[in-house]
């Protein structure tokens, strides 16, 4: 689905008319300038129980969106992580703990990219890790 772009909502109106015409898929993809898989994909998400209407396809169409929004996790949920790598507990243990006890799920990695990132700003938050990433030499010039 890399190639699928939402419809405008000119696009949405202009289906919608189409639609009250009795006009066929492939037909009202011609007259939008669309695939007919848009028209059918449109069709099938956003009709209602009266029929397709365009407002209504919008509002589907951002509450779909609204799941891809990345959740930010509270100042307070990364103190309580960096407490727990401080006490020598690895990402994958803290995982399961946050799980258990406060029914919080970060993923192991987040942590990881965390710690480095604290890393990089100048933080000691990696030493506390009971596994230190590998350092790699570099040969050649």
């Amino acid at each position: 689905m890399s190639g699928s772009t939402q419809l405008t909502r000119e696009q949405q109106y202009q289906i919608h008319a189409l639609v009250q015409t009795g006009q066929n898929q492939t037909q009202m993809a011609t007259v939008g300038g669309v695939h007919k898989a848009t028209i059918n994909r449109e069709l099938r998400r956003n009709r209602g129980l009266r029929g397709y209407r365009p407002h209504q396809a919008h509002r589907l169409a951002q509450a779909r969106q609204e799941p891809k929004r990345r959740t930010r996790l509270a100042p307070t949920t990364w103190q309580q992580v960096e407490a727990l790598v401080r006490e020598a507990g690895s990402p994958e243990q803290i995982h399961g703990r946050l799980q258990r006890e406060h029914g919080q799920t970060i993923s192991h990695e987040w942590m990881y990219q965390y710690i480095y990132q604290d890393q990089q700003a100048g933080g000691d938050l990696y030493r506390s890790l009971r596994c230190q990433k590998t350092r790699r030499k570099r040969y050649g010039r």
